[in-house]
């Protein structure tokens, strides 16, 4: 496997892959399919917000993904690398594919104060690879708002 950077070719894969992993035990709900058309076109176009790699196979196939999420983090004290979304093909589930990303992720940001992530409670496989790689669960509660509240 080679991990790279997404490209403009990565589009039908990247939109099809998103939407599997909305309708997957990783995560509780679906997102609207135009958020994910809008999140490649931002990774095409440059941002300092997010960042996604690539794994292909040896044909030149992208077989996974991991979309990151850049934030500043006072709590940790720089650089928080969240990995937002990672997907690898069910086909290959199991041999290390993640693993490899994660790798990745912290070489490419290998200054970064903290990594983050969420896992839902029906995804136990890819918890226990968390808690292999050394990521340790928070007792925080996360609470989250789409609009914004007129005060």
């Amino acid at each position: 496997m080679l991990i790279r950077q997404i490209q403009p070719s990565d589009r039908d894969y990247f939109l099809q892959s998103v939407h599997a992993f909305y309708h997957s035990p990783a995560v509780d709900h679906e997102i609207p399919a135009q958020n994910a058309a809008r999140t490649f076109e931002l990774l095409m176009h440059g941002t300092p917000y997010a960042d996604c790699l690539i794994a292909e196979d040896e044909t030149g196939a992208p077989r996974a993904y991991c979309l990151l999420a850049l934030t500043w983090s006072n709590e940790a004290g720089g650089l928080c690398v969240w990995l937002d979304e990672l997907m690898v093909d069910d086909a290959l589930r199991g041999q290390g594919i993640g693993k490899k990303l994660i790798a990745a992720v912290h070489e490419k940001y290998n200054t970064a104060a903290r990594y983050r992530l969420e896992v839902t409670a029906a995804n136990p496989r890819a918890a226990a690879l968390y808690h292999l790689l050394g990521f340790e669960a928070l007792p925080y509660e996360q609470m989250v708002l789409d609009t914004p509240v007129t005060l």
